[in-house]
């Protein structure tokens, strides 16, 4: 069972939504489409249901071209983050209400949606009706009734948003069991890294409407192709600063030069583009080496286990997240220190030309 895109673009009032995008998904999968808002994240999703036409380009289902096929007529189930239920029906008849379209017995019908109720914590309210629920119950009753479906392409478009923590922390290790046991194809939307690297499988980073890496979920992560999908699979983004080779020295846009060490010493004399994440800046020395900044704070955020420190390096806008809880002066200047392990190096035009040193070593 495979959902192939060939060549696929949609294009509105001269605007390119997607460009061309060429992307195979296969059976038992989960497959993350990560990006920002506006990124492409839906109208990808459009195009994989059926619910819009590329501009060009096939789709195909198990070898199939079912490009111009309708949506009614492809085994397809869909959740949005804006959750979608009948108002006049029970949260049994809507859970069972595409088992009775594909004309399931009531016995047949019943087990299904007792299962996925129960599942979905909506035993005890059976009998209600959807505006009898919180926001979160009635994104679950949604939730339910994409389960009964058996549906063989399942797209679930920023399905969580609404619900509590709990629920959403328990239901994002639930959800990719519940569909590889059922042997989907799962394509789950988000504008949260860490989400995608909660759900696993594989990920699609997006970017104004591009496909830039398609992979495993942690050797995307790890090991981005080039600076905006290092961009997007970080949150805050991922830190960058203009650096230059020649001999041994590494020289920085503030006048400051520090020994080439760790995947920095094998870098051509040249000019690049280095990258750390956010997590990775220390206002401590981690270790012996380190490369230290002399940044402005400009702004803190308190979090409760962690402070986020917005900085200014030399005209960049940098994002630390520290552990801890940090009384620090507004407009002071800050000492930060990266560990040459966790920089990444990319080439002047974003491609990427070296991975950080820990991430070759996970």
């Amino acid at each position: 069972m495979t959902l192939e895109l060939r060549n696929v673009s949609k294009v509105v009032d001269g605007l390119a939504h997607i460009h061309a995008t060429d992307l195979t998904l296969t059976k038992g999968t989960m497959n993350v489409l990560l990006g920002p808002t506006l990124s492409g994240k839906t109208s990808l999703m459009r195009l994989m249901a059926g619910l819009d036409a590329p501009t060009t380009g096939q789709v195909f289902w198990q070898g199939n071209d079912v490009t111009g096929m309708r949506v009614q007529d492809r085994k397809v189930a869909m959740v949005y983050q804006q959750f979608i239920n009948y108002p006049s029906m029970s949260v049994y008849d809507n859970i069972a209400s595409p088992l009775r379209l594909m004309g399931k017995s009531a016995q047949e019908i019943d087990v299904a949606v007792k299962k996925s109720a129960d599942l979905m914590q909506l035993s005890a309210m059976l009998d209600r009706k959807p505006l009898e629920l919180s926001g979160g119950q009635q994104q679950r009753c949604a939730l339910a009734r994409a389960l009964v479906k058996d549906a063989g392409l399942v797209l679930l478009d920023e399905p969580l948003a609404n619900l509590d923590y709990k629920l959403r922390e328990e239901l994002r290790v639930e959800i990719p069991k519940i569909f590889e046991e059922a042997g989907s194809i799962f394509v789950y939307a988000t504008t949260e890294p860490e989400e995608a690297l909660l759900l696993g499988g594989n990920t699609a980073a997006l970017w104004e409407g591009q496909v830039r890496q398609f992979g495993l979920t942690p050797d995307v992560y790890r090991q981005p192709k080039d600076a905006t999908t290092a961009r997007v699979f970080s949150d805050p983004p991922m830190n960058f600063l203009k650096i230059s080779k020649a001999g041994s020295k590494i020289a920085f846009g503030d006048g400051q030069s520090a020994a080439a060490t760790g995947p920095l010493a094998n870098l051509a004399d040249g000019r690049y583009l280095a990258g750390f994440r956010p997590n990775h800046v220390e206002l401590q020395q981690p270790a012996a080496g380190a490369l230290e900044f002399a940044t402005k704070l400009l702004v803190t955020e308190l979090t409760g286990s962690e402070t986020f420190i917005h900085l200014n390096h030399a005209g960049d806008k940098w994002v630390g997240v520290v552990h801890g809880i940090h009384d620090l002066e507004l407009g002071a200047t800050l000492s930060v220190h990266i560990d040459p392990r966790h920089v990444y190096v990319f080439s002047e035009d974003g491609d990427l030309v070296a991975p950080a040193a820990y991430a070759l070593a996970a």
